[in-house]
């Protein structure tokens, strides 16, 4: 049977460019069922769930909801709740954590400073520290948005699990269900799509070394799309696989053509030429999807390194 995850992948459709932006992830833990707008459709107070997300509004910072791959019934509220922050902008990347037994104390968070990348506030108000764990593997498992996050998502997250496989998380929504099973990877945040068992394994592997694996690579959601597209351009130009070298430093233009400049942390720039197309023919956003649609994709058209000096001048 066809499904929109089937679709996208015989279709060959590119994945480079399509993670979910966020400079900062902000994760709770929420064990038992999720609906589709988990943070109000959870065992979470519903009045919790909309005032995280309206503090988080326009700060950089996207609110997820975490749990452990297994079963999921309704085991009761949890005494304690880990919770993660993540700040995913190269060369100040950081990953802490934290266990809550009262949730509201989310509220007390600074998000506007949590979206800047200052972790100070995250750790007075919730007694947290700097995460030393196994990278984070956040797996998107949430069917009530589209059956194949449960489908592909939730065998994936227990395979890895069951494997010994540290720092696995079951997690509410990355986008791009059409890409499943989909993951993110803390602390750098980059996202994955179509992802197996051993190619995650690889990718935790290369994370560890503080390196990138772009193979199935959505992109780093600390850019926007365009952004993400460039980077991993100038990566595979490259050869150049170290987390924290490569930053997007300015977009240039709107649809559906942007330049953007990426620079290396040696000095060197590159402009990329991006373009967003149209992904033909017409096909299934989402296995919920009542028409057929034409998602937009980044088309990486030129990738150019420029003289620093001229760079700089301009």
């Amino acid at each position: 049977m066809s499904t929109c995850s089937s679709d996208s992948r015989d279709l060959g459709e590119p994945i480079a460019g399509t993670a979910a932006t966020a400079r900062t992830w902000l994760l709770l833990e929420q064990p038992g069922p999720w609906g589709a707008k988990a943070l109000t459709s959870s065992h979470l107070d519903p009045a919790l769930g909309r005032a995280l997300e309206a503090a988080a509004k326009h700060t950089g910072v996207r609110v997820a909801l975490i749990r452990r791959p297994g079963r999921h019934a309704d085991g009761g509220t949890p005494v304690e709740r880990q919770v993660y922050a993540a700040h995913t902008t190269p060369g100040h990347a950081w990953l802490h954590g934290a266990a809550v037994r009262d949730p509201r104390r989310l509220l007390d968070l600074d998000f506007a400073a949590l979206g800047r990348g200052d972790a100070r506030s995250f750790d007075s108000a919730l007694g947290a520290g700097p995460y030393t764990g196994d990278p984070l593997a956040l797996v998107c498992t949430n069917g009530k948005r589209d059956r194949c996050c449960a489908l592909l998502g939730r065998p994936l997250a227990a395979e890895l699990a069951a494997s010994g496989v540290g720092g696995v998380w079951e997690v509410t929504h990355l986008g791009g269900h059409r890409f499943s099973p989909t993951l993110l990877v803390l602390p750098y945040g980059y996202a994955y799509g179509r992802a197996e068992a051993h190619s995650v394994q690889e990718i935790l592997r290369e994370v560890r070394e503080g390196r990138v694996v772009v193979e199935g690579c959505r992109g780093s959601s600390a850019w926007e799309r365009p952004g993400q597209a460039a980077e991993l351009a100038v990566r595979r130009a490259l050869g150049e696989y170290a987390v924290n070298v490569l930053s997007v430093v300015r977009t240039e233009g709107a649809a559906p053509r942007w330049t953007v400049t990426v620079a290396h942390a040696d000095g060197r720039l590159w402009h990329v030429v991006v373009t967003q197309g149209a992904a033909l023919p017409p096909r299934a956003e989402s296995c919920g999807a009542s028409v057929l649609g034409s998602p937009a994709q980044m088309d990486v058209v030129a990738v150019r390194e420029l003289a620093t000096a001229t760079a700089l001048a301009g």
